[in-house]
């Protein structure tokens, strides 16, 4: 098994060569809509958007309320933003406006230093200035990716064209404006005051763009984005993806044993993909069982490494959440990780099975109760991915009407 401690090195050595040869790439990446008009995203199923579509055409009730959430957040979604890195008052240690930058969400004041420095963890326990989008890109970035994912689902399900100009008009200011675009780096994500630069951990922060990106494909079959904005997007996506795998904070994300690493994974196949990429995801899919699912899931299905953290359950799911994600990416690349290694994946969703019914306790300590319709779209995923195991059954024990209401029965998977 390969230690993570060469993982950092083995991503900058094999995968330089694979990142740049995605910008020659990027120009016949995969295309938004095949022949027969079905949208095809990176991540999302687009056969099921196509029935999803069918079905709210034929009026399916099952479908109403989550539709109806979908579109009241759509709506809202039109009424915010633009959103841009060069909103916020701090500027980041570079000078640059257009650098990322976000501040750890647990870190805090030492209050044994008159002027609390360097900030000090407290995990799990959120300092709330962490999220002011005065001082801090994260409630942008975040805003960014849920509201051009919404707008695009929406548009694609109603074709009503200024859900797709909204999406246009989000993409643009964050990605292409040259006033307003985001620098393709995280090199002051949550960085923590009195420590230099940015966080391995501020990587993190970049999942939220695939949503965003995601968006760009849902509203294809607009006029709302031109050939040469999409190539502008396609171009940020392999350099991003450049700096996802030869820089130095990046790779140190890279070697984490945890959903840090995972959702790294997530991330740079997602954008190696986005930009056509297909040799440098598919580097990565054949590394995953190696470098995250043996070091991460026990024979038993645990991951420690989550049940160490003080929100153990939240954390197991969303670990799982991304190993998901990153499965059905590697499919797209003909890597089959579902299966490999005794169904390693599928023991990790066994674990947590039980835990969707509410009635059943957690075992682990824990600082707060996780919230279980979190277990909703892993099961999802699992049901499709190992059929007939009973998944589908398990959903039935969480509250019908949040089931109802999720996205995920218009879509699945989505980045979390």
């Amino acid at each position: 098994m390969r230690s993570f401690k060469n993982v950092g090195l083995w991503y900058q050595t094999t995968l330089v060569a694979f990142c740049v040869a995605g910008f020659a790439l990027a120009a016949n990446g995969s295309t938004a809509t095949g022949d027969d008009g079905i949208v095809t995203p990176v991540l999302m199923d687009g056969e099921m958007l196509a029935k999803t579509k069918l079905r709210i055409e034929k009026g399916d009730p099952e479908l109403k309320s989550a539709l109806d959430v979908l579109i009241a957040e759509a709506d809202k979604a039109l009424k915010g933003g633009p959103y841009s890195v060069t909103d916020k008052r701090k500027i980041p240690p570079s000078g640059d406006p257009h650098d990322y930058a976000s501040y750890g969400r647990y870190w805090w004041p030492d209050p044994k230093k008159a002027d609390g420095l360097p900030y000090i963890q407290r995990d799990g326990e959120t300092n709330p200035d962490s999220q002011s989008p005065a001082e801090s890109d994260r409630p942008r970035i975040e805003a960014l990716g849920m509201h051009t994912e919404t707008l695009g689902l929406a548009y694609f399900l109603t074709g009503k064209q200024a859900y797709a100009e909204k999406a246009a008009e989000l993409l643009r200011v964050w990605f292409l404006d040259p006033e307003t675009r985001m620098n393709p780096n995280m090199d002051y994500a949550q960085w923590r005051p009195g420590h230099a630069g940015g966080s391995k951990s501020g990587v993190l922060d970049g999942r939220m763009m695939a949503r965003a990106l995601e968006g760009s494909h849902l509203i294809a079959g607009s006029s709302a984005l031109s050939d040469d904005e999409r190539d502008g997007l396609k171009t940020w996506a392999g350099d991003y993806f450049h700096w996802l795998t030869t820089d130095e904070l990046a790779l140190a994300e890279a070697a984490s044993e945890n959903n840090h690493g995972t959702f790294y994974d997530a991330q740079a196949m997602y954008f190696a993909l986005y930009c056509g990429n297909r040799d440098g995801a598919k580097k990565i899919a054949n590394a995953v069982v190696q470098n995250r699912i043996l070091p991460q899931i026990k024979p038993d299905g645990s991951m420690p490494e989550e049940l160490a953290r003080t929100r153990p359950l939240f954390y197991s799911n969303y670990n799982l959440h991304a190993l998901f994600v990153v499965a059905n990416l590697a499919q797209e690349v003909g890597v089959d990780v579902w299966n490999a290694s005794d169904s390693r994946l599928r023991l990790g969703l066994d674990f947590l099975v039980p835990y969707a019914d509410p009635s059943v306790l957690w075992p682990y300590p824990s600082i707060d109760e996780a919230d279980r319709m979190d277990l909703f779209p892993v099961l999802l995923m699992g049901d499709r991915a190992y059929p007939g195991r009973g998944y589908r059954q398990m959903m039935e024990t969480l509250p019908q009407d949040q089931r109802d209401v999720r996205r995920e029965n218009l879509v699945f998977p989505l980045m979390r």
